[in-house]
C-alpha cells in the first residue's frame, strides 16, 4: 500500500499540501506539514498536494 510522507527537511511550510488536501495533510510543530491520516484521501488528491509541493517535500512511501 502507497501512503505519503512529507520530508520535514525539505517542507517549507508553505501549507500548498492542507490547502489542496486537508483531509491527509495538517500544519505540525514549527509549520512543517505532517500526515495526519495517509488513507483520508484518494490517489489523485494526494498526486495533486504532491505536485502543488513547491519544495518537492512529499512523496509515496510503501507501508
Amino acid at each position: 500500500m502507497k501512503v505519503p510522507v512529507v520530508d520535514a527537511d525539505l517542507c517549507t511550510g508553505c501549507g500548498a499540501c492542507v490547502d489542496v488536501c486537508a483531509n491527509v495533510f495538517e500544519m505540525g510543530e514549527n509549520d512543517i506539514a505532517v500526515v495526519k491520516n495517509p488513507t483520508g484521501a484518494g490517489e489523485s488528491d494526494v498526486e495533486e498536494a504532491i505536485d502543488a509541493c513547491p519544495s518537492e517535500a512529499i512523496s509515496w512511501s510503501e507501508k
